[in-house]
């Protein structure tokens, strides 16, 4: 399911939903969006390429602890300068995400502006924003 929704009329902000099964199979359809829309945003290639990898990378993390048939959920929120992408799992019980120390980590704040996560008991949530280089 892809639905495109005008959240902020007066700022301009575009969110983007995107959901697909949680299963690496469709990670490239999360990469191909997520270079669209920086593209979209005149990211260089090089930062668009670094945030695809920093999607798969988080994507990745949550596939390791997400239950058996779950969706992984994508938003995209796109401002004039900036691209978040918001990626949520349903989790299996006592299921952790890796700490802020582990190399998975170290790659996503190396390839993103800021990385955070969130796992609630029943969902985990990781949050990159990645903002456009200006020349």
């Amino acid at each position: 399911m892809v639905q495109l929704i005008q959240t902020e009329p007066d700022v301009g902000d575009d969110v983007v939903l995107l959901t697909v099964p949680a299963d690496g199979g469709y990670l490239g359809v999360l990469r191909t969006a997520t270079a669209g829309l920086a593209a979209r945003l005149h990211f260089a290639l090089d930062e668009i390429e670094d945030l695809r990898i920093a999607v798969d990378e988080a994507c990745a993390m949550l596939l390791a602890i997400a239950t058996r048939g779950a969706e992984l959920e994508c938003r995209f929120a796109v401002t004039d300068d900036a691209l978040t992408v918001e990626v949520t799992v349903s989790t299996v019980r006592g299921a952790r995400l890796p700490s802020e120390s582990s190399f998975a980590w170290k790659v996503l704040t190396a390839l993103t502006t800021s990385a955070e996560a969130e796992a609630t008991g029943k969902h985990a949530t990781i949050r990159l924003l990645t903002r456009r280089t200006e020349f």
